[in-house]
């Protein structure tokens, strides 16, 4: 999947960068630095960020700049997220963002192979393009969107594949949570080990 211009990863496809709050899962209300990389192949219906989806639209940028700039906010923290970041070599970003002290993590739906290192990794996946088996292992959180409740049972399947720390969590899809929050929070209930993560930042109103 990756073009000669990434090889090597000091060169991403770069759509946009931000300095915000998390805003879903374990880590929101958090300070981070969002770097959300262009290219995404897994096709999800209801993705809210489709104009992500053809790197083609987005500038080669150096990894050198990204950090540069990461480096020159109070940021502690960087996000990667997509697209799907996992489509390049994330080696060297991660390894030049460490230099500086900043703590990585990455949102993947783990359908390729991950690179970089990374002290955090946040596993959504989705269906129709399964996770690799070894990412399973390396989650710190798994974090299923919901869009229909008939997905409860493949999230249930995600979570008897990941390891014994990984936190778990179920997040309605936005435009129907109104409709399924009901049935997640009493789904949740008879299985304590979920817990529900919202999109904190839409009801905030930030990026």
């Amino acid at each position: 999947m990756k073009e000669d211009i990434f090889e090597g990863g000091k060169m991403l496809p770069l759509m946009e960068e931000f300095y915000s709050l998390q805003g879903e899962g374990y880590n929101t209300g958090k300070a981070a630095y969002f770097v959300r990389i262009g290219g995404c192949d897994v096709g999800c219906a209801w993705c809210d960020t489709k104009p992500s989806w053809s790197r083609d639209k987005f500038p080669p940028t150096l990894a050198d700049e990204v950090v540069h700039r990461v480096a020159n906010t109070a940021a502690k923290t960087i996000v990667v997220t997509g697209g799907e970041p996992s489509m390049y070599e994330l080696d060297y970003f991660t390894d030049r963002l460490k230099e500086q002290g900043i703590t990585t993590m990455i949102e993947t739906s783990g359908a390729y192979y991950l690179t970089g290192k990374w002290d955090w990794v946040c596993l959504s996946p989705k269906k129709q393009s399964p996770p690799t088996d070894e990412i399973f292992k390396k989650a710190h959180e798994l974090k299923v969107v919901i869009p229909d409740l008939d997905t409860l049972k493949w999230a249930e399947d995600c979570a008897s594949k990941v390891n014994e720390n990984c936190k778990l969590y179920l997040q309605p899809e936005w435009s129907v949570a109104a409709e399924i929050m009901d049935d997640l929070v009493e789904f949740i209930k008879e299985n304590p080990k979920w817990q529900m993560s919202l999109q904190a930042h839409k009801y905030m109103r930030i990026p």
